[in-house]
């Protein structure tokens, strides 16, 4: 098998986890479970039994530089790759693709999100391997999607061919982006969708070829760099090419026009953790259903709340219920816990009125 490279994207800024998440201390780099490590730790851990620790590469903001040395001491510097600003998942991965290629042209790319968790690592690596098998000599992308568990409308899905298989891996059909209820119910019901986790399988040639494709300008853009990656003039010829991109998902941008992309029927125990209630949902409650992470919580006659306490003072709920309260050294949250889709809208309000001091 060719050289078997994991990206790792963690340029995101996790608004809806405010007010703990802001834009210089972003989601994957706390502690949200409280488990002693940061989601991006925990990432990278997860991946260390099936990748060589110099082929595992990280992609995020340069603001974030520090903060990916200090909770990631082991990886080789030239293994960060620094975005000068937000240009979402197609610069992304372009990047690193175009990089990679520089010095292995023959290699595979595992491609996943720095904030997710995943509690069956050894399911989760066996699935990764069998991906990389299949794609490592042909011209598919394989993602893995996730047998869903209910009809939730906050993530996306994937409809496969199930007449056409090939050691379980199934051609992908359609994909769809966040449906309504409806539509969900009836998705689970024809039992060939599954939840798309934003994990993508592919070869070098695979991903240059499909972004000539479907994304030729940012192709032109990273393919002209490959005299300049991995020498010193890497960092200025990003920042004037990043200008100069189009802002745009891979799934919108590749994957949903693409047309060998394949998925593997997956269950390890998966969740994108993103939202304060996916937390609730896989931590461990009280007796009364409330999740209390962090130190000088007490609940009384309180009932199905999240509290997430990263400050050193006491939060103490009595006689209430149905609420998410989270509070950081300069700003606390209280609001419905299900309202908690709101945030990201509160968050904007914060920036406007406050000039940008709260996030």
């Amino acid at each position: 098998m060719s050289e078997k490279f994991a990206v790792i994207m963690a340029g995101g800024i996790g608004s809806r986890f405010w007010p703990v998440s802001r834009t210089d201390n972003p989601k994957q780099f706390l502690d949200i479970l409280g488990t002693g490590k940061t989601l991006i730790q925990m990432t990278f851990d997860r991946l260390v039994p099936l990748f060589d620790k110099e082929k595992i590469l990280i992609v995020t903001n340069k603001e974030y530089l520090d903060l990916v040395q200090k909770q990631l001491p082991e990886i080789p510097s030239g293994n960060i790759l620094l975005e000068p600003s937000m240009r979402n998942t197609a610069p992304c991965i372009a990047y690193s693709v175009y990089k990679i290629r520089s010095k292995f042209p023959n290699a595979s790319l595992t491609i996943l999100p720095s904030d997710h968790l995943i509690s069956n690592e050894a399911e989760f690596l066996r699935k990764i391997s069998e991906a990389l098998e299949f794609s490592g000599e042909q011209d598919t992308i394989v993602t893995l999607g996730i047998k869903p568990s209910r009809p939730d409308t906050g993530y996306g899905y994937i409809q496969y061919l199930s007449e056409k298989e090939e050691k379980k891996i199934y051609k992908v059909k359609t994909f769809t982006e966040k449906p309504t209820l409806e539509v969900a119910e009836n998705f689970i019901r024809s039992g060939d969708f599954l939840w798309n986790a934003g994990i993508f399988v592919a070869n070098v040639k695979t991903w240059v070829n499909a972004y000539l494709k479907f994304l030729p300008e940012i192709h032109e853009l990273f393919d002209a760099g490959s005299k300049f990656y991995n020498t010193k003039q890497e960092e200025d010829y990003i920042e004037r090419s990043y200008s100069l991109c189009t802002v745009i998902s891979i799934d919108y941008g590749i994957i949903e026009k693409a047309e060998n992309v394949y998925v593997i029927p997956s269950s390890f125990g998966w969740s994108d953790l993103g939202t304060w209630r996916s937390v609730k949902e896989i931590s461990g409650s009280n007796e009364q259903n409330n999740v209390l992470i962090g130190e000088n919580v007490i609940d009384r006659e309180t009932q199905n709340c999240m509290v997430y306490n990263s400050d050193k003072g006491i939060i103490v709920l009595q006689g209430v219920e149905n609420l998410l309260v989270v509070k950081s050294e300069d700003a606390l949250l209280i609001c419905d816990i299900d309202m908690e889709q709101e945030v990201r809208v509160i968050v904007k309000d914060i920036k406007e009125k406050y000039n940008g001091k709260y996030n």
